[in-house]
């Protein structure tokens, strides 16, 4: 039972204890058939907004999915085709060659470390990989489990593309990286905070942080650009829709907004619009 109001706020130990004694005292009360009729139609009525508010949001768990391998010991399990975005495992001791990247790929890390090149990246670090840079051989020496949005997976002629430009002498553009200690926090509301990753004209990138038993309300009626959400740590409510760690959700634009809940604290990775994860 949820206290709000302590029936004893001089001493709230007791309040468990007064509450079972007042509740053995109640004698079971029968709604009536018109009350039950009102209370079913209410509850169908609640399921059916939530299905409606709902259908047009793809939700993956993170056991769900197909999975094609890409090389020995490396897999990937696509979330969005369209946006370009995947989900890639590596088993210890795998690896991709070295490529060149002909659009922008950001990745979050979301278990293990991996090796981009010279660069070792952990659980928790945010990398992104500017149209026009290169990368080293990837590879994971204890296994490594990567979001990565902006790759050419299942396009045979770009991934033939990446490969042989990646021979061509130059580094081409600046890789950044964030660490998950790194960063600045900014509150957006009492108990929710965000981190920002990367930003363009079309879209922003961030953490999204929220404390336990917060919610982060919206402020527009309907998205303007796509979003998407990927749960990094805890579970939160996007509406109706509980998520876990690694499971991802895709609003598309044009979609009704929904509060964001945790009950226990949750942090987001969060692709959308610039002013939705941005402070105020």
């Amino acid at each position: 039972m949820k206290k709000r109001y302590p029936l004893d706020p001089d001493n709230p130990d007791a309040t468990q204890a007064v509450e079972s004694a007042l509740l053995q005292g109640l004698e079971p009360l029968a709604p009536s058939p018109a009350q039950r009729s009102g209370i079913r139609t209410r509850i169908f009525r609640r399921i059916h907004a939530s299905i409606a508010t709902e259908a047009e949001r793809i939700t993956i768990r993170s056991e769900q999915g197909i999975w094609r391998t890409l090389n020995p010991g490396v897999r990937a399990k696509t979330l969005d085709a369209i946006h370009r975005t995947f989900i890639l495992d590596l088993a210890p001791g795998a690896s991709l060659p070295m490529h060149r990247h002909h659009e922008d790929e950001e990745c979050i890390v979301l278990r293990g470390t991996a090796s981009l090149g010279a660069l070792t990246v952990s659980a928790g670090d945010y990398h992104l990989a500017r149209s026009g840079s290169r990368h080293g051989k990837i590879s994971s020496a204890t296994g490594a489990l990567l979001y990565l949005h902006g790759i050419p997976v299942g396009h045979t002629a770009e991934i033939a593309r990446d490969l042989l430009t990646a021979l061509l002498p130059g580094e081409g553009r600046e890789l950044l990286t964030i660490r998950a200690q790194d960063g600045i926090w900014s509150e957006l509301t009492p108990g929710v905070s965000s981190k920002p990753l990367f930003e363009t004209t079309q879209a922003h990138s961030a953490l999204v942080r929220l404390d336990a038993s917060t919610s982060w309300p919206m402020d527009q009626a309907h998205l303007s650009r796509d979003e998407e959400c990927l749960l990094l740590e805890g579970d939160a409510f996007i509406g109706d829709t509980l998520l876990r760690h690694g499971d991802w959700q895709l609003a598309p634009a044009g979609t009704q907004t929904l509060p964001i809940t945790s009950d226990h604290g949750a942090l987001l990775f969060v692709r959308s619009g610039l002013d939705r994860i941005t402070a105020k």
